[in-house]
Protein backbone atom coordinates (compact mmCIF):
# COMPACT_ATOMS: atom_id res chain seq x y z
CA UNK A 1 0.00 0.00 0.00
CA UNK A 2 0.80 3.16 -1.21
CA UNK A 3 1.86 5.89 1.73
CA UNK A 4 -0.41 8.32 2.31
CA UNK A 5 -0.69 12.54 2.96
CA UNK A 6 -3.36 15.19 4.55
CA UNK A 7 -4.88 16.52 1.50
CA UNK A 8 -7.69 19.28 2.65
CA UNK A 9 -10.35 20.98 -0.67
CA UNK A 10 -11.68 24.07 0.51
CA UNK A 11 -14.06 26.35 -1.06
CA UNK A 12 -15.64 29.69 0.13
CA UNK A 13 -18.57 28.22 1.74
CA UNK A 14 -17.21 25.41 3.16
CA UNK A 15 -14.32 22.25 3.71
CA UNK A 16 -15.31 20.17 1.76
CA UNK A 17 -12.60 17.49 1.80
CA UNK A 18 -10.05 16.42 4.82
CA UNK A 19 -8.84 12.84 4.25
CA UNK A 20 -5.65 10.81 4.02
CA UNK A 21 -4.83 10.39 -0.12
CA UNK A 22 -1.87 8.24 -2.06
CA UNK A 23 -1.79 10.73 -4.86
CA UNK A 24 -4.43 14.07 -6.35
CA UNK A 25 -3.52 15.16 -9.47
CA UNK A 26 -4.06 19.18 -10.06
CA UNK A 27 -5.01 21.15 -13.06
CA UNK A 28 -2.14 23.62 -11.87
CA UNK A 29 -1.83 27.25 -14.29
CA UNK A 30 1.15 26.01 -15.86
CA UNK A 31 -0.35 22.26 -16.37
CA UNK A 32 -1.24 19.30 -14.48
CA UNK A 33 0.82 18.04 -11.72
CA UNK A 34 0.53 14.83 -9.07
CA UNK A 35 1.54 15.24 -5.65
CA UNK A 36 2.38 12.43 -3.63
CA UNK A 37 3.73 12.14 -0.25
CA UNK A 38 6.57 13.45 0.60
CA UNK A 39 6.10 15.91 -2.79
CA UNK A 40 8.43 19.35 -2.92
CA UNK A 41 6.70 22.32 -1.52
CA UNK A 42 5.18 24.88 -3.61
CA UNK A 43 2.63 27.13 -3.87
CA UNK A 44 0.21 27.64 -7.75
CA UNK A 45 -2.62 29.24 -8.94
CA UNK A 46 -5.66 26.56 -10.78
CA UNK A 47 -6.73 26.93 -13.84
CA UNK A 48 -9.90 25.00 -14.68
CA UNK A 49 -9.78 21.55 -14.66
CA UNK A 50 -10.65 18.57 -12.25
CA UNK A 51 -9.05 17.14 -9.72
CA UNK A 52 -8.37 13.34 -9.42
CA UNK A 53 -8.27 11.81 -5.94
CA UNK A 54 -6.79 8.74 -5.00
CA UNK A 55 -8.27 7.42 -2.04
CA UNK A 56 -5.69 5.36 0.97
CA UNK A 57 -8.47 2.22 -0.05
CA UNK A 58 -7.52 3.12 -3.78
CA UNK A 59 -10.74 4.71 -4.53
CA UNK A 60 -10.94 7.24 -6.97
CA UNK A 61 -12.93 10.66 -7.09
CA UNK A 62 -13.33 13.36 -9.55
CA UNK A 63 -13.67 17.25 -8.63
CA UNK A 64 -14.06 19.87 -11.48
CA UNK A 65 -12.46 23.03 -9.93
CA UNK A 66 -12.31 26.51 -11.26
CA UNK A 67 -9.78 29.27 -9.79
CA UNK A 68 -8.14 29.03 -6.78
CA UNK A 69 -4.68 28.21 -5.40
CA UNK A 70 -2.83 25.00 -4.48
CA UNK A 71 -0.26 24.51 -1.14
CA UNK A 72 1.85 21.96 -1.46
CA UNK A 73 4.01 21.83 1.68
CA UNK A 74 5.03 19.54 4.80
CA UNK A 75 1.61 18.72 5.84
CA UNK A 76 0.22 17.69 2.69
CA UNK A 77 -1.90 19.43 0.05
CA UNK A 78 -4.42 22.27 0.52
CA UNK A 79 -7.00 23.42 -2.73
CA UNK A 80 -8.19 26.76 -2.16
CA UNK A 81 -11.26 26.46 -4.66
CA UNK A 82 -12.99 29.27 -5.95
CA UNK A 83 -15.72 26.68 -6.74
CA UNK A 84 -15.57 22.99 -6.66
CA UNK A 85 -18.25 20.33 -7.71
CA UNK A 86 -17.97 16.78 -8.06
CA UNK A 87 -18.18 15.49 -11.79
CA UNK A 88 -21.31 14.07 -10.98
CA UNK A 89 -23.02 17.35 -10.87
CA UNK A 90 -21.20 19.18 -13.71
CA UNK A 91 -23.37 20.03 -15.99
CA UNK A 92 -24.00 21.77 -19.63
CA UNK A 93 -26.20 24.48 -17.99
CA UNK A 94 -23.22 25.00 -15.16
CA UNK A 95 -20.58 25.40 -18.05
CA UNK A 96 -22.46 27.45 -20.35
CA UNK A 97 -22.98 30.05 -17.75
CA UNK A 98 -19.09 30.10 -16.79
CA UNK A 99 -18.68 30.76 -20.14
CA UNK A 100 -21.09 33.47 -20.43
CA UNK A 101 -19.51 35.82 -17.27
CA UNK A 102 -16.10 34.75 -18.73
CA UNK A 103 -17.20 36.49 -22.10
CA UNK A 104 -19.41 39.31 -20.64
CA UNK A 105 -15.63 39.77 -18.33
CA UNK A 106 -14.12 40.18 -21.48
CA UNK A 107 -16.07 42.68 -22.90
CA UNK A 108 -15.77 44.49 -19.66
CA UNK A 109 -12.17 44.62 -19.93
CA UNK A 110 -12.71 47.71 -22.41
CA UNK A 111 -8.87 48.77 -23.54
CA UNK A 112 -7.22 47.71 -20.08
CA UNK A 113 -4.69 45.17 -21.82
CA UNK A 114 -3.98 43.08 -18.45
CA UNK A 115 -7.59 42.53 -18.13
CA UNK A 116 -8.32 41.80 -21.61
CA UNK A 117 -5.70 39.03 -21.17
CA UNK A 118 -6.78 37.78 -17.65
CA UNK A 119 -10.61 37.69 -18.76
CA UNK A 120 -9.05 35.84 -22.12
CA UNK A 121 -7.32 33.09 -20.67
CA UNK A 122 -9.98 32.09 -18.38
CA UNK A 123 -12.57 32.26 -21.28
CA UNK A 124 -10.34 29.78 -22.94
CA UNK A 125 -9.39 27.45 -20.32
CA UNK A 126 -13.22 26.92 -19.40
CA UNK A 127 -14.13 26.61 -23.04
CA UNK A 128 -11.31 24.17 -23.46
CA UNK A 129 -12.45 22.18 -19.94
CA UNK A 130 -16.00 22.51 -21.51
CA UNK A 131 -14.53 20.76 -24.82
CA UNK A 132 -12.91 18.38 -22.34
CA UNK A 133 -15.54 17.28 -20.68
CA UNK A 134 -17.64 16.72 -23.82
CA UNK A 135 -20.47 18.85 -22.28
CA UNK A 136 -21.99 21.32 -24.66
Amino acid sequence: MAETFQFDLVSPERLLMSDPVEQVTVPGADGQFTVLKGHAPFLTTLKPGVLDIRSEDGASQRIYVRGGFADVNASGLTVLAEQAMPMEEVNAEIMAQQITDAQEDLADAGDDADKRAVAQKRLDDLKDIQRWLKVE
